[in-house]
């Protein structure tokens, strides 16, 4: 009896064993824990128009804070005589010099007439500041005793395009800063190299467009003055004893031509209207005159032809 409850005592704390065994949590299969790093999401650089687009709302441009003075390129040309051209180039890019500007190019070189004379000419292009511009027209129209040949002044007026240009340069500082901080937070290889592909078009745009407002800037600085310096004895006629061939020579060609352009209208008058009119007047004329002559000469004819001849029955 002793052995029965021993042994179904033994049973129940086995099954009872195996039951808290069962409902028991797992344990971990090594006492050692290891913190697992989250796998990174991959990373995708954002193209230039959508940097553009960002940059341009987070810095709009602002119109009322741009600037209300006009930008104007303002240039000039000459063309003036005077009695040494090389003195006279040398001295307008003197002038230059101390308006504060610059000579921008010089030629020096030798014309030959019709008469076969060689004489001088130069050319000359400065910049001198815009303010002084007339001061310098003056000036250079002050080297010749006679005025100019040719003077022209003109005036662009670029300040929509220079505007546009300082807009586009501000969205595109705003879009190289985003993508420099993106580049900095980049970890893998290939999103640097993407982000620095994006950076270096952004920097080249931008260098473009800083050019072109550093030169709106300084042709508005600086006007352009083109000279063109002529010898005073390439235009003066020539003369033998107070007797002036060239002006003979033209008053004879102007005289020449005179007569021709009669003798030519007097042409066109008599192709495009007597001539028409001849024909419509004369033809009928000229046929009414050669039937009338027919007509007689056939009445002759009759009048003079002998009466015929009695025939033999007769």
């Amino acid at each position: 009896m002793l052995n029965k409850m021993i042994t179904r005592s033994l049973i129940f704390i086995t099954v009872l064993t195996l039951l808290l065994a069962a409902c028991a949590p797992a344990s971990s299969p090594s006492p050692v824990s290891r913190e697992v790093m989250p796998e990174e999401p991959a990373f995708e650089a954002p193209s230039a128009g959508e940097m553009d687009s960002s940059a341009g709302g987070v810095e709009s441009v602002d119109e009322a804070q741009i600037s209300s003075e006009r930008i104007v390129i303002k240039n000039a040309r000459l063309e003036i005589v005077v009695n040494q051209p090389d003195q006279s180039m040398e001295s307008i890019g003197r002038m230059a010099e101390q308006m504060g500007g610059y000579v921008v190019s010089a030629n020096l070189y030798q014309s030959q007439l019709s008469s076969g004379v060689e004489v001088p000419r130069a050319s000359i292009t400065v910049r001198v500041p815009v303010e002084r511009l007339d001061e310098a027209l003056e000036r250079i129209e002050a080297e010749s005793d006679r005025l100019p040949l040719n003077k022209t002044i003109d005036s662009q007026d670029v300040t929509s395009e220079y505007t546009d240009l300082q807009s586009r340069l501000r969205n595109l500082e705003a879009t190289e800063a985003q993508l420099v901080e993106i580049m900095e937070e980049a970890r893998r290889t290939e999103d640097v190299l993407s982000v620095y592909s994006q950076l270096t078009q952004v920097r080249e745009q931008i260098e473009v467009i800083q050019g072109q407002i550093n030169y709106y800037e300084r042709s508005a600085a600086l006007s352009a003055i083109s000279v063109e310096l002529i010898a005073n004895a390439a235009v003066q006629p020539i003369t033998i004893g107070g007797w002036e061939p060239v002006g003979v020579a033209k008053d004879a060609i102007e005289s020449l031509i005179q007569a021709m352009q009669v003798l030519a209208y007097a042409a066109i008058w008599l192709v495009l209207f007597l001539l028409p009119v001849l024909v419509v007047i004369l033809l009928p004329l000229y046929l009414f005159v050669r039937l009338l002559f027919a007509w007689r000469a056939r009445r002759r004819r009759k009048m003079v032809s002998p009466p015929p001849a009695p025939s033999a029955t007769d």
